[in-house]
């Protein structure tokens, strides 16, 4: 009999809650992707790494306690030894959220301008990796073609030389990394930050680039709501000379995460393949309009 996806993170689940004293009963997914979310009766959320994910997994919890400290509103993870090792996994455990709605860019421009202008941390946060798992993804996607996958990795090659030679820009701070909209929720106390997998010290413009791709890229942001954004956070990355090149590493990571959601849900081939004729020009100038996968 097939093990489905849920069965099999639940699984992971039982070893990881008992080996941290807990039980999974009665636990419900919220999320199963890149990690595996699960909300427990007790009001704590487990956050299941991808294997190998050791090191991010307690990074994450250092910069959410270094948050709290220097009094910027985000998740915060139980007290307690983290992360918990089990079933060649790494879990970490967090305070469940009370009743919130996903936060408007608005709300994220404060957050993020609020995070930007901290001092670095005293402990090791490691430089943004912007190219991470590309390659692998592009290696192991079933769903391109022999013609794509070659085109994908020589624009990976391009944009890895374009990266190296980026102009001047804004001081080098501690970023978010992952700084979209479903990275912010808005709580009755306010907004705050979630997600910090791919928090290091980078350009803040890699921060900006994600709302800026969704007016530029996507259109799925109205100019009221980027000029909002923009306005927030005080600056508009779109006007930086650089700004092209992060544009087009956030498009190429979002075409393999569609392709490597594409392996395991036949319903996203269909815009895993619309997204890679759009990079290669065949469908226009920006906005793609591209939909949601996974």
């Amino acid at each position: 009999m097939t093990t489905t996806r849920t069965e099999e993170s639940f699984g992971v689940l039982r070893e990881v809650t008992a080996a941290a004293g807990l039980s999974a009963e009665g636990a419900e997914p919220i999320r199963l992707a890149e990690n595996d979310l699960w909300r427990l009766p007790t009001g704590v959320v487990v956050r299941i790494a991808r294997a190998g994910q050791d090191e991010a997994a307690a990074r994450e919890v250092a910069v959410a306690r270094w948050l709290a400290e220097n009094n910027v509103p985000a998740v915060r993870p139980i007290q307690r030894d983290q992360p918990v090792r089990a079933a060649g996994r790494a879990a970490t455990f967090w305070e469940l959220l009370p009743p919130h709605r996903h936060g408007t860019e608005a709300d994220l421009a404060l957050l993020l301008r609020q995070m930007h202008r901290l001092p670095k941390p005293t402990f090791p946060i490691g430089q943004l990796q912007p190219f991470v798992r590309i390659a692998e993804r592009l290696a192991a996607a079933r769903s391109a073609n022999d013609d794509d996958r070659k085109w994908l990795l020589d624009r990976l090659d391009e944009l890895k030389q374009q990266w190296a030679n980026l102009p001047e820009g804004l001081p080098h701070c501690v970023i978010h990394g992952d700084a979209w909209g479903g990275n912010c929720a808005v709580t009755a106390e306010g907004a705050v930050l979630l997600d910090f997998e791919r928090t290091s010290i980078g350009p803040p413009e890699w921060d900006l680039t994600s709302t800026a791709v969704a007016f530029d890229s996507f259109g799925t942001l109205s100019a009221a709501e980027y000029a909002a954004y923009c306005e927030q956070y005080g600056h508009d990355v779109r006007e930086w000379a650089g700004y092209a090149t992060l544009r087009s590493i956030r498009e190429l990571r979002l075409v393999t995460f569609a392709l490597q959601t594409a392996d395991h849900n036949d319903s996203a081939l269909g815009q895993a393949r619309y997204r890679i004729e759009c990079v290669r020009g065949l469908h226009g100038p920006r906005p793609w309009r591209w939909e949601a996968v996974g």
